[in-house]
């Protein structure tokens, strides 16, 4: 099934088979038929609150993520669309605060495919016409819009006039669609920029810049119009019009302060929406995202460890993800062995994410991914291997690679666990140790 998307609501599920049965089964890019999709059900796209529009590598869930926990510390109620979903359908449409509920969802879908069945839209079209058609329909304060995939083709790209857009960390990653360099995924991820609003950009070298410039919006980049320094405990922000001092993100790793800090330039530099200092302060502890380096709580996967092991959950799966994931390992491990699980979809690249990460990890244990093409546990492991990690073994599932890590009895100081590779097997996980995302 696309997205891996089941539901317990037997009317969710029914309008979920259908749309596997209708749409084409893989990622498709273009305009076409969202836009005619869009028209069908009455353009629900050009009614709907302030829209912040980001894309990016990896970042913009987490960007989302602190743009919504601003706005709501503002006093503004929220729609967001984000994607993919990690355990429920549910979690790509945040209507005004709250996920969207069975009820409502059902007949949602159910209306846009029967608008458009004969279209031949993908799973990610229909769900957001989906989300516009709910955005539209519910009042709101202002939207966050997580692009799904590049910028330019992608869905969410029919919003005509975002009062703001952002561009977070770009990297190597979705080559079949975007290109095999950064300069053309660079390109690809612009193509979200309009005419006169604000373009807000991470600090990128001159030819990365030079493609953004190119893509005919004002571009407010990092270290020209705004940019950040942690000093100590606090995140520095400075920009045209002052400095605003914010605690530490609460969502773990060393490049959150980066994402927290474009975030709050996109909402200092846009003019629709009036969001206090104190606000964008709030931000850095009031931000949740699921799956992004997330410690786990005590539950029946975690269960299988000694009792206090850290056990930490991130969906990440490309080389830029290896990078900022050691910086996190080598924070939140801090000196302890770190034992790895490791699963990871057939088209990524496993040796980008991992050699960054090697030489912090005592073991790898590699795993499948329930419903998804993967990468083969014993292929993954070799590759291990050769990358220097000391034990690599394999395992049937998550459970299993615990049972495996708990049994090693090294001796050694408590160990640290990290599960990593994909956000679909980071749901597995989830939904096995009882941490539904609400």
């Amino acid at each position: 099934m696309p997205d891996f998307a089941r539901s317990t609501d037997p009317a969710v599920q029914a309008q979920l088979d259908r749309l596997t049965l209708l749409s084409p089964g893989a990622d498709i890019l273009g305009l076409e038929r969202i836009t005619c999709l869009l028209e069908r059900v009455g353009n629900p796209h050009l009614r709907l609150p302030p829209v912040l529009h980001v894309a990016g590598t990896n970042g913009k869930g987490s960007t989302c993520a602190f743009l919504r926990a601003a706005l709501e510390a503002a006093g503004l109620s929220v729609h967001v669309y984000s994607s993919p979903h990690l355990v429920r359908f549910n979690e790509r449409i945040r209507l005004a605060g709250t996920l969207i509920d069975d009820a409502t969802l059902a007949p949602l879908l159910a209306e846009v495919l029967d608008a458009g069945g004969d279209i031949g839209a993908s799973f990610f079209e229909v769900t957001t016409a989906a989300a516009f058609l709910a955005f539209a329909r519910t009042p709101a304060d202002a939207c966050v819009i997580e692009v799904g995939l590049g910028g330019r083709l992608d869905a969410t790209n029919v919003i005509a006039a975002p009062i703001a857009t952002a561009i977070a960390q770009l990297g190597i990653d979705h080559q079949a669609f975007l290109g095999d360099t950064l300069p053309q995924i660079a390109r690809e991820k612009a193509g979200i920029a309009k005419p006169g609003v604000p373009l807000v950009t991470m600090r990128y070298d001159a030819e990365i810049a030079a493609v953004v410039a190119a893509a005919g919006a004002p571009v407010l980049a990092q270290g020209a119009a705004w940019d950040y320094a942690v000093e100590g405990d606090r995140l520095v922000y400075r920009d045209a019009n002052g400095v605003i001092a914010t605690p530490l993100p609460v969502l773990s790793g060393p490049h959150q302060p980066g994402n927290l800090a474009l975030a709050i330039a996109m909402l200092r530099h846009q003019t629709v929406l009036a969001i206090p200092d104190a606000a964008l302060a709030a931000a850095a502890t009031r931000a949740r995202w699921p799956a992004r380096m997330q410690r786990l709580g005590q539950g029946p996967l975690t269960a299988w460890l000694p009792e206090g092991t850290p056990v930490w959950l991130d969906g990440g799966h490309n080389a830029a993800a290896g990078a900022a994931i050691a910086g996190t390992v080598a924070e939140v491990a801090a000196g302890r062995p770190c034992h790895l699980v490791l699963g990871m979809l057939a088209n990524k690249d496993p040796e980008g994410l991992l050699a960054p990460l090697a030489a912090r990890l005592a073991s790898v244990t590699t795993v499948p991914i329930p419903g998804h093409a993967h990468h083969a546990p014993d292929a993954l492991a070799a590759l291990v291997q050769a990358l220097g990690v000391p034990v690599a073994t394999t395992a049937d599932d998550v459970a299993g690679a615990l049972r495996a890590i708990a049994g090693r009895g090294t001796g050694q100081s408590p160990a640290t666990v990290l599960i990593l590779g994909s956000l679909y097997l980071a749901g597995v996980v989830l939904a096995a140790n009882g941490e539904l995302p609400d």
